[in-house]
């Protein structure tokens, strides 16, 4: 009898560990074109890898196809471009559209697409939209997200997004859910059946997944067995169910990286390719070098096996090494030789340096215990008020909003979010908990500094757009969202008038919670609802050349206060301490 009872036992065990019902696993290119039709809404997730090899092979495959693609993603940057420049997206949804590296700016085939009306892009905050995406997963067809009240953003959806009144009389705001008909995502492994290991952060999450129409299509580094699966199970992002095709890309997240943190006995990470990202921004900015990329690395390769062998495995190689956690060390040393040393500065140094200190003096004040860091000058200033913070015995955290949290941030890339960093993390999560919580919630003790593109002398930002004159700047990421929830906002600019302006011609924020701003000048602060010249850099002219100057480059009748002074000059030890972070000069540039 007991022998009966074990034999069934072991029977089922033994179909439970055996591994898969079904086999998912298929060449990219045969899914996308058994899966995916014209005029469908299509999802590329960021979570955290990007599925870069998917949407370069819907580029080749439907390139001169006129397919009409809703095409939707945290941000469009620049070697998304393809997508454009082959013609297959009708519009786009996204919070961000232009370059990211070495520095953020604009894109010039977003920039025409925005002009020529040939797509429309609609532009949401990073907390905003992964909210419609979480509405989607849970088959809600509204969800609040208040963070884009009194925004452009705000105005210009007003067929998914509601503003209304609760019943306790606050205002609120409610944005529709999105479900795309299939999401592509890429995973560090999946097994045959479709259950797919994402690596922390986890970004937007993989709530589009789960909210897509007709399921996933994913991409990923390796296919694993069952046992693999079980390990780490804890990272399983994608269950089977959901799942359309499993396709096998190897660096299928490249020119971007991959981090392999809580992965790395049984793979490998790799980093960015910031030369092939930079190399495509350069030829971007010429219509027929712009060809001559699409066509060689887009369009001249059959598929992403043949797009990897144009890369070459001594690239690859290189780009794995360099995913290691110290390797900034030798990138440092290599730049070492070339960084000015000396206490010669810049504008831009004064201006990171001086924002550095103000955000250590306000954390110390007011009793804020993180900061949240937007790309460029200001990042730069977060990490220096950091660690001086740190110095001092001040408890204080960075985030990032992809899900970095209290982080230290290591030397020799400037990049927000330099995947070195993800070790150095206190904890990993995702934009819901940084964006939606740590920032936004009643209990943060949250101090925010941002870039901008423009800011009027009420303190609201445009990132976005100028509409009169047709010009796409990047959009507006997360700023809206952290000018909603943090304490207080501080705003890092370059002063000049086209920076400066009397009113902001789009408001990708409100100037409510942002009280200073710390220009490539001076110090601005508000007072009385209006900023208010308060601190002035030293100038070889003297006070009033000074003043006169900063007068000149602002868009509007800039009060200066009575008791305006003199900043004092950045310590060589401020200066080397921010240098360190930025060896090649991206944002800094070099001394005067």
């Amino acid at each position: 009898m007991f022998g009966e009872f074990d034999a069934v036992v072991n029977h089922k065990v033994g179909i439970s560990e055996s591994g898969f019902a079904s086999d998912k696993v298929m060449p990219l290119g045969e899914a996308i074109e058994k899966f995916i039709r014209p005029g469908m809404y299509l999802h590329l997730a960021h979570s955290y890898a990007r599925p870069c090899a998917a949407y370069h092979e819907l580029a080749r495959k439907f390139r001169g196809k006129d397919p009409g693609f809703t095409i939707s993603g945290l941000g469009f940057t620049g070697d998304m471009s393809s997508m454009f420049y082959a013609g297959i997206v009708k519009k786009a949804i996204a919070t961000f559209f232009g370059d990211s590296l070495p520095v953020p700016g604009p894109n010039p085939v977003f920039q025409a697409a925005y002009r020529d009306g040939t797509v429309v892009m609609e532009n949401w905050t990073i907390l905003t939209f992964c909210l419609r995406l979480l509405a989607g997963a849970l088959d809600f067809d509204w969800i609040p997200a208040p963070s884009i009240l009194g925004t452009s953003i705000e105005q210009e959806n007003v067929d998914d997004y509601i503003v209304t009144e609760t019943p306790d009389g606050k205002r609120t705001g409610f944005a529709r859910a999105l479900r795309p008909d299939v999401t592509f995502i890429h995973g560090w492994a999946a097994d045959p059946s479709g259950n797919v290991v994402c690596a922390p952060p986890d970004a937007e999450t993989t709530g589009s997944a789960r909210g897509a129409k007709e399921g996933v299509i994913a991409t990923v580094e390796e296919i694993v067995d069952h046992d693999f699966i079980k390990r780490y199970s804890h990272f399983v992002g994608v269950p089977s169910y959901l799942v359309k095709a499993v396709c096998p890309a190897r660096f299928g997240s490249h020119p971007a990286g991959m981090s392999n943190y809580g992965l790395e006995k049984e793979v490998a990470g790799y980093e960015v390719d910031r030369e092939a990202v930079i190399d495509l921004r350069r030829k971007s900015t010429d219509p027929d070098t712009l060809k001559e990329w699409m066509e060689e690395w887009i369009f001249g390769c059959k598929d992403h096996e043949e797009y990897l062998e144009k890369v070459g495995q001594e690239r690859l190689w290189y780009l794995q090494g360099k995913a290691a956690t110290d390797s900034w060390k030798q990138e440092l040393a290599e730049a070492v030789p070339t960084m000015n040393k000396g206490p010669e500065y810049n504008a831009v140094e004064m201006m990171v340096c001086t924002g550095g200190r103000i955000l250590a003096e306000k954390a110390l004040d007011s009793g804020y215990r993180t900061i949240l860091a937007g790309v460029g000058a200001s990042n730069l200033a977060a990490w220096l008020a950091y660690y001086d913070l740190r110095d001092q015995g001040y408890d204080i955290d960075l985030m990032a909003e992809v899900g970095f949290y209290g982080y230290s941030p290591q030397p020799g890339d400037p990049y927000i979010f330099n995947m070195r960093n993800i070790p150095h993390c206190r904890m990993l999560t995702n934009i819901y908990d940084i964006l939606g919580s740590l920032v936004g919630a009643r209990s943060n003790q949250c101090i925010g500094a941002l870039g901008a593109g423009q800011v009027d002398r009420y303190g609201n930002v445009n990132s976005t757009c100028i509409p009169e004159m047709k010009m796409f700047l990047v959009g507006s990421g997360g700023a809206a969202d952290v000018a909603y929830g943090a304490r207080e906002v501080l705003i890092v600019i370059d002063h000049l008038p086209f920076r400066l302006v009397e009113s902001v011609p789009y408001i990708t924020c409100p100037g409510e919670k942002i009280t200073t701003v710390v220009t490539s000048r001076g110090v601005l602060e508000k007072r009385e609802g209006e900023l208010v010249l308060t601190g002035y850099f030293p100038s070889s002219k003297g006070k009033e050349a000074a003043l006169d100057a900063i007068r000149e480059n602002c868009g509007w009748d800039l009060l200066v206060a009575a008791d305006v002074s003199e900043i004092e000059p950045p310590s060589l030890d401020e200066l080397l301490s921010t240098r360190i972070f930025d060896p090649h000069s991206f944002f800094l540039g070099k001394p005067r």
